[in-house]
């Protein structure tokens, strides 16, 4: 086989997100060999769109033999196992500088592992984020590799020619050593969760609290997104309740669906990494809380018959918030959530020498990503300013935005909680900006009580650098 005919790159795994990688992989210019475990279906994917030219590789030494060196292979397979079981098909027929992607939703401590055990190997192990969902991977998704910067240097022009572009440039960086890719991308997908947990209050608000029917919210939600709350998710939200149920002319589709939200794992990986890092990132953990208490369904219409409580839909809510209002709290509790997010990838990057580059972060989600959105070039620029915000909020142009928009988020969480109506996404948000806006709290206390049942120590306002022990009296 000569030079002329070997593939420019292979994908190991051809389902929704890899096929569609190798078709964006194709319409840049790249001849493309794909791979998968049921060989039927990479047939089917080439012969489905012949202009790609895409290659086709029954086995895995066909796989190597058709590539040329270095080898770059990205690895588009489920989580877990299958990605382990890759890379030891590959393991002994790779050479030197061949190179190994795993481009999915991998946890970040399995990436540390499989580049600790590339180390030991001629071939390079990258860990890399990929965000879009399927028209992303098609067209051009935010794109997070980390690990060995060689490898980077070898992909970069390949990942820029396929990642999504915004006004900042190619969507696509080198976020770090070593896992750094695979854990900016888990919390991604954490904010995800807390913006979209944010968006369905907001749109159960205007319908239940605001009388809007579901086109008046879907209009809503597109006047939004022409202005500064505009982003990928207000966007398809828009669309969802301008959507009629093909089944209930003149109906709604979303009434149609049932409450239950599912969910791949990302949330919850980020929730116990932020727990390992000492970060508190509640508006995200009460977006998975919020997911797994829909997940128990008939458990919740149980307990709201033992309770009493009329179905929401039935039940009389009436909020005094405006619209505008409204689109404030949300714009603020979405500082609240990114601001936490930032903070968490931050803390990670310090604790395990990530290297991460905040504003690079930023810049790269401004594009082809789920949450992309039009007020990450602000948080970019947040990022770069000198001396950099000790977090998001506290840069001066977001503290501002929450000193005009808290009075709303505050308005909504009062009337929304004393009418009974569900919000625990924009409740959190309210309490980590007021927990986080208190100098003199509560936790004096708790220190009290640790020392005074566990000989804990605490420290005295004025000696804070002294342990100190008290034998606690008792009061009858």
């Amino acid at each position: 086989m000569t030079d002329e005919k070997l593939y420019d790159v292979a994908v190991v795994g051809l389902g929704v997100m890899g096929g569609n990688l190798a078709l964006n992989l194709a319409s840049r210019g790249h001849r493309v060999v794909g791979y998968n475990r049921t060989p039927d279906k990479a047939h089917a994917l080439a012969k489905e769109h012949p202009d790609a030219n895409l290659g086709v590789a029954e086995t895995t030494a066909e796989l190597v033999a058709k590539l040329a060196r270095p080898r770059r292979i990205i690895l588009m397979v489920p989580a877990g196992k299958p990605v382990d079981d890759s890379l030891d098909a590959f393991d002994e027929l790779l050479e030197q500088d061949d190179i190994v992607v795993d481009g999915g939703n991998s946890l970040y401590t399995d990436t540390d592992r499989r580049a600790k055990r590339a180390e030991a190997r001629p071939w390079r192990f990258v860990g890399m984020g990929v965000s879009g969902g399927a028209e992303g991977a098609r067209l051009g998704p935010s794109i997070m590799p980390g690990g060995d910067p060689e490898a980077w240097e070898a992909l970069k022009p390949l990942l820029e020619s396929i990642a999504a572009k915004s006004e900042y440039g190619a969507c696509v960086t080198h976020c770090g050593r070593r896992s750094a890719g695979h854990f900016v991308k888990m919390v991604h997908n954490g904010i995800e969760y807390g913006d979209m947990q944010l968006i369905a209050e907001t749109a159960t608000l205007l319908r239940r609290g605001l009388g809007q029917d579901a086109q008046a919210v879907g209009e809503t939600f597109k006047a939004w997104n022409a202005g500064e709350l505009d982003s990928f998710l207000i966007e398809i939200t828009a669309d969802i309740f301008r959507t009629d149920d093909p089944k209930a002319e003149g109906k709604p589709l979303v009434d149609a669906i049932l409450d239950r939200a599912g969910q791949k794992g990302t949330g919850r990986w980020t929730v116990k990494a932020s727990l390992d890092l000492g970060v508190a990132i509640p508006t995200i953990a009460a977006a998975v809380d919020a997911r797994v208490l829909s997940a128990g369904k008939t458990l919740r219409e149980k307990a709201e018959r033992a309770f009493e409580r009329e179905p929401i839909a039935e039940r009389p809510v009436s909020l005094t918030v405006s619209v505008d209002e409204l689109g404030d709290a949300l714009y603020a509790s979405k500082i609240a959530s990114y601001t936490q997010g930032f903070t968490m990838i931050e803390e990670a990057s310090r604790e395990w020498d990530y290297g991460i580059d905040l504003a690079e972060v930023a810049r790269i989600w401004t594009g082809g990503c789920i949450i992309r959105a039009r007020f990450l070039g602000r948080v970019m620029d947040a990022f770069k300013a000198d001396p950099r915000p000790d977090n998001l909020a506290l840069s001066p142009d977001f503290t501002e935005d929450l000193k005009r928009r808290v009075p709303a988020l505050r308005k909504v969480v009062s009337e929304a909680t004393a009418q009974g109506v569900p919000i625990p996404g924009f409740a959190t948000s309210l309490a980590w900006f007021d927990t986080l806006t208190t100098a003199q709290g509560s936790a004096n206390v708790i220190q009290a009580q640790r020392d005074y049942f566990g000989s804990h120590t605490y420290r005295r306002v004025d000696d804070p650098d002294t342990a100190v022990h008290t034998d606690w009296p008792r009061f009858d």
